[in-house]
């Protein structure tokens, strides 16, 4: 693409920011013809097993379903589980999968003050943060749970520092191959627990485009806010994946949805709204610049948000126990 139409198209996609729903409508539609499939990569967020107390067979359920689909790889989008000894069965599950397998390193991870290096050991992870390439593409995983670099900053780690921003910026510059990327806080959402300063992260991946003279950056991918939602913001895609587990609720609202004894073991599964059945998502790029996010769908145990009165748009987004199928011109 010459790069003044570039950007051209670049002014346009700022302009035209997608609105608040996340609705697939927001997709553009495409033709029915995709052209060959160039990869294909089964991705779960916010299993939460320290917390849901079905967190083996919710990960078990994931992974027997990769290991039959055959994806190019897996990849976890974060707060899988602290580093103790006894979450290693959820390691060792996910070990079962017959492919390469990556990790991102989520808030909770961390959580009774474990370091990043001990998680990062424990997954037996790639780094804190780095990059991978495979079938064409050149994968980026960030950490946005560095230290409070912020004097005034509130609030749990959310933070790329200043050194992460600059890998990352030489990260892109030395590829030529099209670029994703991985996050476990997103980059494109203010409205609860969203990356610090996520604009200033935008910018690199904006000025990487424009320097490029077509589209380098193609995707970003984040957990942690357990929604469905779908953003477009100058010409990058901005996907939410959806917990594998539940939506949090918070103890305006702690309620009762399993046993007396499962209350009692997990003390605060209370405070969420458990989804009936795990979920994750498939992701398929074809040789046409198509991408096809296919999800998995469930129901939230009872009483749901909605019986419990929750306002729809308490987090920005609508409670959902799914991951909405997306068609997207990459």
């Amino acid at each position: 693409m010459k790069r003044r139409n570039f950007l051209v198209k670049t002014i346009i996609g700022a302009i035209s920011i997608t609105g608040i729903t996340g609705l697939p409508a927001i997709a553009r539609t495409i033709p029915a013809k995709k052209g060959k499939v160039l990869l294909r990569l089964g991705i779960c967020a916010d299993l939460h097993q320290d917390i849901i107390p079905d967190g083996p067979q919710r990960l078990q359920t994931f992974i027997t379903a990769m290991n039959n689909d055959q994806p190019d790889f897996i990849i976890q989008m974060g707060d899988l589980c602290v580093p103790k000894p006894s979450n290693q069965t959820i390691i060792d599950i996910w070990n079962q999968f017959k492919g390469p397998k990556y990790h991102v390193i989520g808030n909770h991870d961390t959580d009774g003050g474990y370091s990043h290096d001990q998680v990062v050991s424990f997954w037996n992870a790639k780094g804190k943060y780095y990059s991978f390439d495979t079938c064409g593409y050149h994968f980026i995983v960030l950490n946005a749970n560095e230290e409070k670099e912020i004097p005034k900053y509130q609030g749990s780690p959310s933070i790329i520092s200043n050194d992460q921003k600059k890998w990352l910026e030489q990260d892109i510059a030395s590829t030529n191959l099209p670029v994703i990327v991985f996050c476990h806080q997103g980059l494109d959402n203010d409205t609860g627990g969203g990356v610090y300063q996520g604009n200033l992260v935008r910018v690199i991946f904006d000025r990487a485009n424009v320097k490029a003279g077509y589209k380098k950056v193609q995707m970003v991918l984040s957990g942690h806010h357990h929604q469905d939602y779908y953003n477009v913001i100058n010409g990058v895609h901005y996907i939410q994946i959806n917990s594998m587990s539940y939506q949090y609720m918070g103890p305006e609202y702690a309620h009762a949805h399993y046993d007396e004894a499962t209350e009692r073991a997990n003390p605060s599964i209370k405070y969420t709204a458990p989804y009936k059945d795990p979920i994750w998502a498939s992701l398929t790029i074809y040789s046409n610049g198509t991408a096809k996010i296919t999800g998995r769908k469930s129901v939230f145990l009872r009483p749901a948000p909605q019986e419990m009165k929750r306002p729809e748009f308490h987090s920005g987004y609508p409670d959902v126990p799914y991951i909405s199928d997306r068609t997207i011109s990459i």
